[in-house]
């Protein structure tokens, strides 16, 4: 039997789509926080948690981005004319928060507009990203190779609801990193707020799941059919498990499990995407394989790969592992 190279490059694809997700992902809630932190000392702290690693952290979005053009054209071709819209608002967002990263710490006259500029760049990077989830989940209108929809076939109350949830999501990351990295004043700040965005988590998470299996009658037979079902159960039931676990370390005040559980629980959802659009790269007709590059293709950008991610993999944990701990107020990257 061959090596299923389609297989393992949508695993490849999935992979760094989810790394760039819990990694960008809290930078960008740092960003979506900001009007709730108190003044520009606790700005300044929270944003010097994530400067040695947010561009870095981007790598990822590159990687899953440029393997999809690379090794999945026809996914390429079909969903970057259905999404163009939601896909540019991430892209200006990113560019924008970019920006106002770096020169918000060049001023102090202008540094109040900046601020709101990194808040608006942020929320508008996540917000698209949730509705570009929502709208490839609710499925594409494709007529043989092309795609065959409207302009604004993407705007729709799933994927707006998806949007919403992403934003929640992303500020829950984002607080309980700073939970984890951050003392004093702004510390309990963090505490505070992750109370309110994990209620709001588990409130956007039960929405989307619920309305998940109604979008498609093979989402429907995958969750609630046998012997699919007992197989599924699972997952609803350790996402059950990981939001008590969230609500008794944020009792208890352990500054790590917050975060670390927070990722978890994006990890589920990830899992639970996967259960719902396995085997379709673009639900409801385009399958891995019917996406694919020729084997030729596969195997050769394989090879490069295949050195390539354990540097990219390397170089991330090692940057972690250097600005370990926690950053106080007044110290800093900048």
């Amino acid at each position: 039997m061959g090596i299923d190279l389609a297989f393992i490059w949508a695993g490849l694809i999935a992979v760094a789509i989810l790394a760039y997700v819990i990694l960008d992902g809290f930078d960008l809630g740092i960003g979506i926080l900001f009007p709730f932190l108190k003044g520009v000392r606790h700005r300044d702290q929270a944003m010097n948690t994530v400067a040695p690693v947010w561009d870095g952290n981007e790598t990822w979005l590159v990687l899953g981005g440029g393997g999809l053009f690379a090794v999945f054209p026809l996914a390429y071709a079909i969903i970057l004319p259905a999404l163009y819209a939601p896909i540019i608002a991430m892209l200006i967002g990113l560019i924008f928060r970019g920006v106002a990263f770096e020169f918000r710490w060049r001023t102090n006259r202008w540094k109040t507009t900046w601020d709101m500029s990194f808040f608006l760049g942020s929320l508008t990077a996540s917000f698209a990203q949730g509705v570009t989830l929502g709208a490839l989940i609710q499925g594409i209108e494709v007529s043989g190779r092309a795609y065959a929809g409207g302009w604004w076939d993407w705007l729709t109350p799933f994927s707006l609801m998806c949007g919403v949830a992403l934003v929640v999501g992303y500020g829950l990351l984002g607080a309980t990193w700073l939970i984890m990295k951050t003392d004093g004043t702004l510390n309990s700040r963090a505490y505070h707020l992750s109370w309110f965005l994990a209620a709001g988590m588990a409130l956007v998470m039960g929405i989307v799941s619920i309305w998940t299996p109604f979008l498609d009658p093979k989402f429907m037979q995958r969750w609630f059919s046998a012997p699919s079902i007992y197989y599924v159960s699972v997952v609803p039931v350790i996402t059950f498990a990981l939001f008590v676990a969230l609500v008794l370390s944020l009792n208890a005040k352990r500054d790590g499990r917050p975060f670390l559980i927070s990722l978890a629980l994006f990890l589920i959802s990830y899992i639970g995407l996967g259960i719902s659009m396995y085997p379709f790269m673009i639900p409801p007709s385009i399958t891995i394989w019917q996406a694919a590059a020729p084997d030729e293709s596969l195997r050769f950008l394989l090879t490069g790969t295949v050195v390539l991610l354990p540097v990219i993999v390397i170089y991330t944990a090692y940057s972690y592992w250097v600005f370990r701990g926690k950053t106080r107020s007044g110290e800093g990257y900048h």
